[in-house]
């Protein structure tokens, strides 16, 4: 009896890390998740509360405009295309955003390939590294900013209004879950 125990504590071990040795090969590595990505910024003038707060409100705005905007681009470049041609529609809204909550400072944006550090994102690890950014600036832009990623469009996703949530499936889940389980 003790025999067996052992004998199979060594195949789910062996099993075990045969699974982690192909996820890993099939992992992107950093670089490529990098040159796949588009990041959005918005920096706020400075960490005032004010300045936060209408940071906030100015990516309300934002987003709202390139949901419509980035649905259904297709590729980076597609994205990219897309987010070069609306820079003057995103600092205008920026502006009146800025305008409408008595600000006197104004906003502008840049495009660049920037280093950011590790960060989560909406589940998603995207490790330090080089990213194509589109960055909106509030006046100074030195206070703390708001990302998400513009593509593939994780922030810009409209929401279906039917309430459904969307259930992911592994057949390695299931079946550790089967293998365990006491039924």
């Amino acid at each position: 009896m003790k025999k067996a125990v052992v004998s199979i504590c060594i195949v789910l071990v062996l099993l075990s890390c045969a699974l982690l040795l192909f996820a890993c090969d099939d992992a992107p590595s950093r670089r490529e998740i990098a040159e796949q990505c588009i990041r959005i910024h918005i920096r706020a003038n400075s960490n005032s509360k004010t300045d936060q707060a209408v940071k906030l409100k100015v990516r309300d705005e934002v987003t709202e405009y390139l949901t419509s905007k980035l649905d259904g681009c297709k590729s980076k470049n597609e994205a990219r295309n897309t987010l070069e041609r609306e820079k003057a529609n995103l600092v205008k809204i920026a502006n009146q955003t800025l305008y409408d909550n008595d600000f006197e400072y104004k906003a502008s944006i840049a495009f660049k390939n920037e280093y950011f550090p590790d960060r989560k994102y909406d589940g998603y690890d995207f490790p330090e590294g080089n990213y194509d950014a589109l960055i909106i600036y509030l006046g100074e832009g030195v206070g703390d900013n708001w990302w998400c990623v513009a593509f593939p469009p994780l922030c810009f996703v409209p929401e279906s209004g039917n309430g459904e949530k969307i259930v992911y499936k592994s057949w390695v889940k299931e079946w550790l879950d089967k293998l365990f389980s006491n039924k």
